[in-house]
């Protein structure tokens, strides 16, 4: 299963998925394919945050468990790109136990967060999240921070969608992206993060 194009987030987007959903799960073969098309880029981009070059094959695997389970998914575009992420996350985690590899980590991160400047934004690191570069020094942040990251802006998750893929309180997973973003934006240059700050990456605590 390829790559394909770079992800595509909003509104109409998720409408062309809610409907290629609901026609693949009538059996349209073809309207699954779609779905497949318009999820694939994010979802590989996730796995490839979390295991590297094993990505294709591990997304291989989630899709087979999509396809398969597919009749028991409720919901729309969004909540369908949430569900496959999960199952993405599930087949990477047992990839991961299979292979004994701990997950990558660093030093203990600060417990106080540093208040964002009044001009500077990440937006340097978000439009870098999707080259090999970004997605491996995002493999080197904490687990809690790469997926959180990861889920945010290469899958395209809102705070409490990214919070129910990953068993946390949206609260939690804001400030984990929050660090995790202001991380990559140094490590890739950039001055600071102020735009995605623990304030506004979510919805809800």
């Amino acid at each position: 299963m390829g790559q394909g194009a770079e992800p595509r987030r909003g509104h109409a987007y998720d409408a062309e998925l809610g409907r290629a959903v609901a026609r693949a799960q009538e059996g349209d073969e073809a309207a699954f394919g779609v779905a497949y098309r318009l999820v694939q880029p994010g979802l590989l981009g996730y796995l490839r945050g979390i295991v590297g070059d094993d990505a294709e094959d591990v997304a291989a695997d989630a899709w087979l468990e999509i396809a398969r389970d597919l009749g028991r998914f409720k919901g729309d575009g969004a909540g369908f790109r949430g569900w496959s992420a999960t199952i993405a996350r599930h087949r990477a985690l047992d990839h991961l136990r299979r292979l004994r590899v701990r997950p990558r980590g660093t030093a203990t991160e600060q417990d106080v967060l540093d208040l964002p400047g009044p001009h500077s934004t990440h937006e340097q690191a978000l439009e870098s999240i999707s080259t090999a570069h970004a997605l491996e020094l995002v493999r080197g942040l904490p687990r809690d921070q790469a997926e959180a990251v990861l889920l945010r802006v290469v899958v395209g998750l809102d705070g409490p969608a990214a919070a129910r893929v990953l068993g946390k309180r949206p609260g939690a997973v804001r400030t984990a992206a929050y660090r995790g973003l202001k991380r990559l934006a140094d490590q890739l240059g950039a001055a600071s993060v102020t735009d995605e700050s623990p304030r506004t990456l979510g919805e809800s605590k």
